[in-house]
């Protein structure tokens, strides 16, 4: 089924935020808890625990999938925000009931667009405000390119590989996942080794 449309008068809202439909009173004939992934990634062990944790909203951390950023700390207010804010490759939230993400939105497509870089900022924002905003625990769901890869030239030594206790490998930033089944995503720095694991979990 397509993402529902944002419901903004065309011109007037950002397509690349039109993930945020989800959170609309209805999404098709769905009802319930609902875990959202985004195609650019792929399972590799069962989802069974992401229902099983306790919570009304969780999501990645953004900063679990990325190697520290020590210069963002110049800014410590937006180091902080920035730490804060969850990656929504993957969500799991109920259905119905985070309306107010989406009626934030419609309010003010174009200071919303204006005050925050991406759709996932300001999700992780209204979570916040609301007391909401709790993470999927640091390694179940992981960064093909920081955590499988092998880091700069040791890549040449050992191929990649599904770090132990990873449920979901996210391919965030580049390489994309469709360059690296192609056999593309190298670098002088960073080889892309044999990916027989990565073809059998998704079945290519």
């Amino acid at each position: 089924m397509p993402l529902p449309s944002l419901g903004v008068p065309a011109g007037h809202g950002d397509l690349r935020w039109r993930k945020l439909a989800v959170f609309g009173r209805e999404l098709h004939d769905l009802r319930g808890t609902t875990l959202f992934l985004d195609l650019d990634l792929v399972v590799v062990a069962s989802l069974d625990e992401f229902f099983d944790l306790p919570g009304a909203f969780l999501i990645i951390r953004d900063d679990d999938l990325f190697r520290a950023k020590p210069l963002r700390k110049l800014n410590p207010g937006r180091d902080r925000f920035l730490h804060s804010v969850g990656n929504s490759s993957v969500f799991r939230f109920e259905i119905g009931q985070h309306v107010d993400i989406l009626d934030a939105y419609l309010a003010d497509p174009a200071g919303a667009t204006a005050a925050y870089e991406i759709s996932q900022q300001f999700q992780s924002a209204q979570l916040a405000r609301r007391g909401l905003l709790q993470y999927w625990p640091k390694g179940w769901c992981v960064s093909f390119k920081n955590d499988c890869v092998p880091r700069g030239l040791k890549s040449y030594l050992a191929d990649p590989a599904v770090p132990e206790g990873a449920r979901i490998v996210v391919f965030a930033g580049t390489p994309k996942m469709g360059d690296v089944l192609a056999g593309g995503g190298h670098t002088w720095y960073r080889r892309i080794g044999k990916l027989g694991w990565l073809h059998q979990a998704w079945g290519a």
